[in-house]
């Protein structure tokens, strides 16, 4: 059949265009004349014109064939077929109950082209299998959304199925996932394309810190402010799988999905989560500000959107599990004093929770530490102006726990398994377990008036197990509806769980349980490429980081917090009336600007000095901004080099004013003249040459204001 037949789709954001096509089948057995096949992504990329001739864009598309190939091409779809004879990985691998392999051949039986979304059915008859994708285009932040699920009129055993498989860039020589671990999250890694596969396999059953579900692909010489980068972030808490691969006609694919074994019963219907596309002329930043825009205002869903992100104060680095009720009321006098605005409980209030040994499923206050209950705290709190927040882990449960004795069985995977942190995984995928952690959490909610759950997860899960992470929605779910007005924090071990999916029912994230903030100006950085300032945690630690054992004054702790949402980790009457000081004036800086910049775009900037990892926020409205400079280690030059901005209007004049000014140390001897007033520069100033800052010690911070005249 010719290629007359071909049909054409097409779903834009204001910086992007996605087209489908499906083509006549080739070679296909029993396929009826006009049969179409799966859909093909032949196009992602720059904003195409209105008019485009997309069945020549089809055609354009269409690759030779020479010696060594099979007749035709077998389609790079949205899910490659291996029943196709497609020569990489398939998008879907399944079989019967019984380990039958299946091999299906799909073509398209229906397309439902809405406003800005499409939907495509796919069936194979013989087998009794459907498949259905979903794409939505979302301008207001220039994301694209897409999932897949496979159907079947009985249970069937998935072994993988992939959300709808993107084409690789030509263009690009690199690729950008991210590793990590504990107290050093979303750690880039690059990596060639070559021949074959870059695969990234989480068996953790959990997003995890060495497993970010996300990738970049940055186009030839792209930078952070320059340059063409796809991007895209699979939202699923329960570990995923990713593999970029090169076939050997030299097409690229993109494919993610569930981990591998994550589904361990037959069943008729399988999906997957959400894969969230972005593309940017503009480098990286193009795409981290879509994902940011996306998430604050899309996907997160806030108790009360108008309400100004509060300050935070957590106990634990302060009195970790030694919870005395006249302790901790001085500890939030003073708390409230240096500005904070939300009091957070953390482990060890419940059962007899004197260690991590101890105590986890037993949700009941501990009344040796709250005789009277939360009352006299919370009462205490709300006094002084504050909110109250409380720490739960409810996914796991000690061997030495009531819980526990009483329900040997709750315990998800074999007796045999290694515990972490003294614990073990409750199986969520139980109703009843669920339900019994509901009626207890649900019952501590409702004793005091809490407006946040910090929501911890300590270990691992013994094996991938989709329903596992099912169980959490599910539980999660409930109790937001039981507690509309409160907020949940994501932590896990820190950064142990950040994702699309989680922040669908949650509004913050824990980002690392490291407070020290040379660690955190990094880590805080590279998951700005897909977090917005507002469900970014950032806490000022002690003076002695309780993870790194590192020194760091006070202001360079301070900046690094207020970079994000700001609170503060740690004993407040360590400080000296110096760090208190000091401590306020950030902080009511924090609190003067924070109604536009927990709206602002984080952009990353290209800087000529290593040692220097700075930012700029701009404001939705590109009136203002504010730079964070963090001078991470020693430059190898004497003098610092310009920092070049971004995303300015090259006509407009700004002026900026470096407010920190009086942090410049005796070394610096010279004259910059931002240390001694503002300066009124055009936006293509300060793109073309940038700003000249100090000189500084390392483990400082420079903040530069700009304001749009």
């Amino acid at each position: 059949m010719s290629q007359d037949a071909t049909r054409c789709w097409r779903l834009d954001t204001p910086g992007q265009t996605l087209v489908l096509a499906a083509r006549p089948i080739a070679f296909a057995r029993g396929a009826e004349d006009g049969a179409l096949g799966m859909p093909e992504a032949i196009y992602w990329g720059p904003a195409l014109p209105e008019g485009e001739d997309l069945a020549d864009l089809a055609a354009a598309a269409v690759i030779d064939v020479t010696g060594g190939m099979l007749d035709a091409p077998p389609p790079l779809s949205i899910c490659p077929e291996a029943g196709r004879s497609f020569p990489g990985q398939p998008g879907l691998v399944v079989a019967e109950a019984d380990g039958a392999p299946l091999l299906p051949a799909f073509r398209l039986s229906a397309a439902e082209d809405g406003d800005g979304t499409l939907t495509f059915t796919c069936t194979d008859p013989a087998l009794g299998l459907s498949y259905v994708a979903r794409f939505a285009a979302v301008p207001a932040t220039g994301v694209i959304e897409t999932a897949a699920a496979i159907e079947a009129d009985r249970p069937l055993r998935l072994h993988w199925l992939a959300a709808p498989v993107l084409p690789g860039p030509q263009l690009a020589d690199e690729m950008i996932d991210f590793a990590g671990r504990w107290c050093g999250e979303f750690q880039p890694v690059r990596s060639p394309w070559s021949a074959g596969i870059r695969a990234r396999d989480n068996p953790t059953g959990r997003t995890d810190h060495s497993h970010f579900p996300g990738l970049f692909l940055p186009g030839r010489g792209a930078t952070n402010t320059g340059g063409e980068a796809h991007a895209l972030h699979y939202g699923w808490s329960g570990g995923h799988r990713m593999l970029a691969e090169e076939l050997p006609d030299g097409r690229r694919q993109i494919q993610f999905g569930h981990a591998a074994g994550s589904e361990r019963e037959a069943a008729p219907r399988f999906e997957t989560a959400t894969l969230c596309l972005a593309f940017s002329t503009q480098g990286l930043n193009g795409c981290a500000v879509a994902f940011q825009r996306h998430l604050r205002d899309r996907v997160v869903p806030w108790p009360d959107p108008a309400r100004p992100r509060p300050v935070h104060y957590n106990c634990w680095e302060a009195v970790y599990f030694r919870h005395d009720l006249a302790e901790l009321k001085d500890i939030a006098s003073r708390a409230a004093d240096l500005g904070a605005e939300r009091f957070v409980l953390d482990d060890g209030w419940f059962g007899r929770r004197d260690d991590d040994t101890t105590s986890l499923g037993d949700w009941d206050i501990d009344r040796r530490k709250f005789p009277d209950g939360f009352g006299p705290l919370v009462e205490h709190i709300h006094g002084l102006g504050m909110t109250f927040g409380l720490w739960f882990e409810p996914e796991m449960v000690n061997e030495a726990s009531e819980l526990f004795r009483h329900h040997p069985d709750w315990r998800l995977g074999p007796v045999s398994q290694i515990p972490g942190r003294q614990q073990y995984v409750l199986d969520l995928s139980r109703a009843e377990v669920r339900e019994h952690l509901f009626q207890k959490i649900d019952a501590v909610l409702g004793s005091c008036d809490v407006d946040y759950v910090k929501w911890d997860h300590n270990r691992v899960l013994p094996a991938p197990d989709a329903a596992q992470a099912r169980g959490f929605y599910a539980l999660l779910d409930l109790l937001r509806a039981a507690h509309p007005g409160v907020e949940f924090e994501s932590c896990a071990s820190g950064g142990g769980r950040i994702d699309f999916g989680v922040l669908s029912r949650s509004h913050r994230v824990w980002l690392s349980d490291s407070n020290d903030a040379l660690e955190r100006l990094r880590i805080q950085r590279d998951a700005a490429l897909f977090l917005p300032m507002a469900v970014t945690g950032s806490h000022v630690g002690p003076r002695t980081c309780h993870t790194s054992g590192r020194v760091l004054d006070i202001r360079f702790r301070a900046w690094v917090a207020a970079q994000r949402h700001m609170g503060f980790e740690m004993d407040p009457r360590e400080l000296t009336a110096d760090e208190a000081a000091v401590l306020r004036e950030v902080t009511g800086w924090w609190k003067a600007n924070r109604d536009w910049t927990v709206r602002a775009d984080i952009l990353r900037l290209d800087s000529a000095d290593p040692a220097i990892i700075a930012e700029q926020q701009m404001a939705e409205d590109g009136s203002r901004f504010v730079v964070f400079a963090g001078r991470a280690a020693t430059s190898v030059q004497i003098s610092p080099r310009p920092l070049r901005l971004t995303r300015l209007d090259p006509a407009a004049r700004y002026r900026v004013e470096l407010i920190n000014r009086g942090d410049a140390p005796g070394p610096s001897r010279g004259s910059p003249t931002l240390k001694s007033r503002p300066l009124s520069l055009s936006g293509a100033a300060l793109m073309g040459r940038g700003v000249t800052l100090p000189w500084a010690f390392p483990e400082t911070m420079w903040v530069l204001e700009g304001v749009r005249l």
